[in-house]
């Protein structure tokens, strides 16, 4: 998410150095001290993490999430970190209702969920998942035509321009990619569309990349992106603590001042469902550069050819994230500190995003709390840092991103 207000977990290794810095001689080159590193960390044990962290949906204020927290913490604890959980109250909207549909001769309506995938066991498991959903869009009902802006940034509007082709008062659809998320609905509302779909193409994300899951590791035809689309070109974190940490008694902005927050609806879909909306889609011929890898014609719209009913209504609680917390404290500089961190929480099953990193994150910690010459495999893991720094490992909770 890394980015947002999601439950990360956060390795504050406050110094490396566990006891005075020993002289080697000769010292081994760091590409050896690498190599030995590598070398020591344990694949399958990471793989057995990743098994029970990802095993269930685990966004923020599920369940999963905080188990995830405290079987973190205990794990740091056993490897003889001086850890702790640390928790913020954060805004974290989740959908109660979502209807995206093609209206007109020939309707379609989206399903917006993703079904299991054969051969991936926990994909079955969806209790508790969340439809798919972007995190601080705006709720509304709108009904409107629709536009294709490619990926919706700055200069694809001045190519709509160009072609006559305004989008306000319509519903664009923009293709991921080219920039980052959340400025495709911002770039939308400031333009005066009433509401944005977002899709992967599998130009980009999906077959004609590499072969899709479960049998490589391109998007498949149903698979969704999910993630943040609050505006952090103001600020980054809870929309209603900028610039404090979001405490239980944090002073908070309402939820209509934020200005983080869009103000137009906002849904994410894949690629199979957003086929049937672009070939519903006339006017003109999109340019070539424009073009993705459906097969189909791509054109822009503008006109009545495709009409769309979007509504997206959400639950807007504060939801407590879990930071945990785990300390090595240094002999050489006990003031100065390096952190190493990740986040835990996971949009649905998060084994990509964020537990790949996350358990490289606990196996790193794990063998540097155990190792017998600290100092120097921190001054190979953490060169640009500086060797035998005090250091703290952590792995902190982020909003959502």
């Amino acid at each position: 998410m890394r980015h947002t207000i999601t439950g990360s977990v956060m390795l504050a290794a406050a110094a490396f150095a566990a006891g005075p810095v020993q002289a080697q001689t000769p010292p081994p080159s760091p590409a050896e001290v690498e190599r030995q590193f590598d070398a020591s960390l344990n694949a399958a044990e990471m793989a057995g993490w990743m098994k029970i962290m990802a095993a269930e949906p685990n966004h923020v204020g599920s369940p999963h999430n905080k188990a995830n927290a405290e079987m973190v913490l205990a794990q740091f604890r056993d490897w003889g970190w001086d850890a702790h959980i640390e928790t913020f109250e954060v805004l974290y909207p989740t959908p109660t209702s979502e209807t995206l549909e093609l209206l007109g001769a020939n309707p379609f309506k989206a399903t917006l969920t993703e079904p299991p995938v054969p051969g991936d066991e926990s994909s079955a498991r969806t209790k508790g998942a969340l439809p798919a959903y972007v995190a601080y869009q705006g709720d509304g009902d709108v009904t409107a035509p629709l536009v294709y802006v490619n990926y919706g940034m700055q200069e694809d509007y001045r190519e709509l321009e160009r072609m006559d082709v305004s989008v306000k008062g319509k519903i664009v659809i923009a293709r991921y990619g080219a920039g980052w998320r959340g400025l495709k609905p911002k770039l939308a509302q400031e333009h005066g569309a009433v509401g944005c779909i977002i899709f992967s193409d599998p130009r980009d994300d999906g077959y004609a990349t590499e072969d899709v899951y479960p049998k490589g590791p391109a998007r498949p035809a149903n698979g969704v992106q999910r993630g943040s689309v609050a505006d952090m070109t103001q600020y980054p974190g809870d929309p209603l603590t900028p610039g404090i940490g979001a405490t239980a008694d944090a002073k908070r902005l309402a939820i209509s001042e934020s200005p983080v927050i869009l103000k137009i609806p906002v849904l994410p879909i894949s690629y199979g469902d957003a086929e049937h909306f672009l070939a519903a889609l006339g006017g003109r011929v999109a340019p070539p550069n424009w073009r993705g890898s459906l097969p189909i014609t791509y054109h822009v719209g503008g006109d009545d050819s495709a009409v769309v009913h979007m509504a997206v209504k959400s639950d807007w609680p504060l939801k407590t994230i879990y930071n945990v917390v785990a300390v090595m404290t240094g002999s050489a500089y006990p003031d100065q500190w390096i952190l190493r961190g990740n986040h835990h929480d996971g949009w649905v099953f998060g084994a990509a995003d964020p537990m790949s990193g996350h358990i490289a994150m606990m196996g790193e910690a794990k063998r540097r709390r155990s190792s017998t010459s600290i100092p120097t495999v921190a001054g190979a893991a953490f060169s640009m840092l500086r060797a035998a720094i005090p250091c703290s490992i952590s792995s902190i909770a982020s909003p959502p991103t």
